[in-house]
Formats: C-alpha cells, sequence, structure tokens
C-alpha cells in the first residue's frame, strides 16, 4: 500500500474547495460559459497557434517583427572569439583597491615608481573610457584601449601597453 507518513510530506498548494468560485455555479447547468457559444477545450488552438492565420492582428499590434529572419548566418559560432569583457577607466584602480593607490600617490616626490596594472589578470579585456581618473600616473595592460580611455590614462602622465 501506499505509505501515509510518506503521503503526509507532501504540502498541497492547491486552493481549498470552499473557497473556489466554482461552488457559486453550482446547479447553474453552463458555470457561466453559456448554452450558445459553450466552453470548448482550445479553440483558438494551443500556444502560439494561428500567428500568421486567425491571431494575426494580436501578434501585428503586440509583437512586431516577431516572423521572419533578420542579418546573415554565422555558422558554428565560436564565442571565444567575441568575449571581450570590458572596464570603464574610473574602475581600474578600484581592481588593486586604495590602499596601493594612496602608497604611490605619497610616492610621488621619487617620480620613479609607477603601479602597473593587468586588467587581464581581472578577467577585463578592453578599457573603455567612461568616468573621471585620478590625477596619478599608471600603466595598464589591456588586450584593447577605446580612444577616450587611451586619452585619458595618458593626460594624467601613464601609459598604455597592450597585451595579446
Amino acid at each position: 500500500g501506499i505509505n501515509a507518513e510518506y503521503m503526509g510530506s507532501f504540502r498541497s498548494n492547491e486552493m481549498t474547495t470552499k473557497l473556489k468560485k466554482n461552488r457559486k455555479k453550482r446547479g447553474h447547468v453552463t458555470a457561466g460559459h453559456g448554452r450558445v457559444g459553450k466552453h470548448r477545450k482550445h479553440p483558438g488552438g494551443r500556444g502560439n497557434a494561428g500567428g500568421q492565420h486567425h491571431h494575426r492582428t494580436n501578434f501585428d499590434k503586440y509583437h512586431p517583427g516577431y516572423f521572419g529572419k533578420l542579418g546573415m548566418r554565422h555558422f558554428s559560432v565560436d564565442k571565444n572569439q567575441y568575449h571581450c569583457p570590458a572596464l570603464n577607466v574610473d574602475k581600474v584602480w578600484t581592481l588593486v583597491g586604495d590602499q596601493l593607490r594612496n602608497k604611490y600617490a605619497t610616492a610621488d616626490a621619487e617620480k620613479s615608481k609607477v603601479p602597473v596594472i593587468d586588467v587581464t589578470r581581472f578577467g577585463f579585456f578592453k578599457v573603455l573610457g567612461g568616468g573621471v581618473i585620478p590625477h596619478q600616473p599608471v600603466i595598464v595592460k589591456a588586450k584593447f584601449f577605446s580612444k577616450s580611455a587611451e586619452k585619458k590614462i595618458k593626460d594624467v602622465g601613464g601609459a598604455c601597453v597592450l597585451t595579446a
């Protein structure tokens, strides 16, 4: 037989019968669905059926561009080719932390040492030019730089080093 203890572990998330709207419709033959039209199973078809036929107006109005093709086929897409996580120039210092930045800021008198931040070690390939960079020289290594990022880094006395 069925283990009663096992069955008791299921909590039913169905609504109790007495709270259902259907209780009020007991004794009324069609239960609110009418005699003429009748409540049939799937009169318009299931799911997205008829998108180009009897449901066309709905698809055209609320889902323009749902049907058809756009662009060129790309066989055997290799996602590695397009993998290029980017980072804004204002976030470059956050990779190494304020402690290091302050250390090199105070050692400004020597003008000998400049920190090198390799963004590829933190999983970023490209440096973009968003935001404001602290006025402090820094050498940034990355696979790609945008023109604006390169300009901002060079304006504070830094350098952009391209890595393979």
